[in-house]
């Protein structure tokens, strides 16, 4: 049974999801009690759970209250959710949550001055995450959704968010394997001075080279990710999604994803971009990566010239033959007007995505083994 399915029969009924309806509330519920929870556990075990790149960076004050804000979020929607809807599971669940959260301390939790440990789950990444993006994206495709009839619960959503728990959850892992050999290319091919001389750029024009730079790398890694059937068998799981939202670019073999990444760090560590540029730009893409694939229409052509746009993207994914290896970019589509591989019609987007009449399994490990299957 897939993961869709038991969510549908553990919170599902017939009542109305309308606003109002007590169905908001309960799910809202249910997403500030689990994220307040994770972090009561990132406060209460940080050795275990939270990332040794990012703790000194926290400021604590602030994680405490947007725990404690967490905590009032989910039990007045919980109560809301209560007294509105038939069903009770999804109000009693955030209830729930928060009641546990508060019993293993809240916010209150009281931190050691430092903590040595070297390694880390990454459930603190995970948790910002999830945090920013759904407090950005899920507003905006409720609001001004391309696809109304799409829903947050669309069909694959739950495939797509062990994707994103994994990924996050990885990021140390992630980050070493990408970044061990990009480095090492990276002296290898180093070229002596070369360093200063980038860093010595103001710091807005270098940002916008490492942009171009970065994106250069990306554009030819994901046309050869296209072009080679070994890699595309890998890529082909991230192009499985029948819906585009803001989760669904999660959906990425790991393999594959290393590939791409290890080409971007090689060549922004072989650049030799500051630090603070390097920051700069991860946030970007972070941020940028999810909006080309979210479920939001609005006319974005004023952009399209300079930056790519979810209608750009959209056709990345589409299905129409036309729209097939087109639209390589990430951020810049003058590099596919470049290449010969821009594709965008006047005023329309894609009428579906996917893969066509090929298929991929649903769920996480069976997407994962899919690309080593005959």
């Amino acid at each position: 049974m897939s993961l869709d399915l038991l969510f549908k029969r553990a919170f599902g009924d017939q009542q109305s999801t309308r606003f109002g309806s007590g169905w908001a509330s309960g799910v809202l519920a249910v997403f500030a009690g689990s994220l307040a929870l994770g972090g009561v556990l990132c406060f209460r075990f940080p050795e275990w759970l939270t990332t040794p790149a990012l703790r000194s960076h926290y400021s604590v004050p602030i994680l405490r209250r947007i725990v404690q804000l967490l905590l009032v979020v989910s039990f007045i929607s919980a109560a809301l959710s209560l007294s509105l809807r038939r069903r009770k599971v999804l109000g009693i669940t955030g209830m729930a949550l928060c009641l546990v959260a508060s019993l293993l301390g809240g916010s209150s939790i009281p931190l050691a001055d430092r903590v040595e440990a070297r390694t880390g789950m990454g459930l603190d990444w995970f948790l910002l995450n999830l945090l920013l993006l759904a407090a950005v994206f899920v507003p905006l495709e409720r609001s001004w959704p391309l696809r109304s009839n799409q829903g947050a619960f669309r069909r694959g959503w739950t495939t797509d968010g062990a994707h994103f728990l994994v990924s996050h959850l990885g990021v140390q892992l992630f980050s070493l394997a990408a970044l061990a050999p990009a480095i090492w290319l990276g002296k290898q091919l180093s070229l002596e001075g070369w360093t200063g001389r980038v860093q010595s750029i103001p710091w807005p024009l270098q940002f916008l080279l490492t942009v171009v730079a970065a994106d250069l790398a990306q554009y030819w890694a994901h046309r050869a990710i296209h072009r080679f059937p070994v890699l595309w068998r890998l890529h082909a799981v991230h192009h499985s999604s029948e819906a585009m939202d803001w989760l669904a670019g999660s959906r990425m073999h790991p393999i594959d994803a290393l590939l791409v990444r290890v080409c971007v760090l090689f060549t922004l560590t072989w650049a030799g971009v500051s630090a603070s540029v390097m920051a700069a730009y991860l946030i970007f893409v972070s941020f940028h990566a999810v909006w080309i694939h979210a479920n939001i229409r609005g006319n974005f052509a004023w952009l399209e010239p300079f930056l790519v746009t979810p209608r750009i993207h959209h056709f990345h994914h589409a299905l129409e033959r036309e729209a097939f290896d087109k639209n390589f970019a990430i951020h810049l589509p003058f590099l596919d007007r470049l290449f010969g591989t821009f594709y965008l019609p006047r005023g329309r987007w894609p009428v579906g995505y996917g893969l066509g009449r090929d298929s991929m399994p649903d769920g996480y490990w069976a997407q994962l083994a899919a690309p080593f299957r005959r």
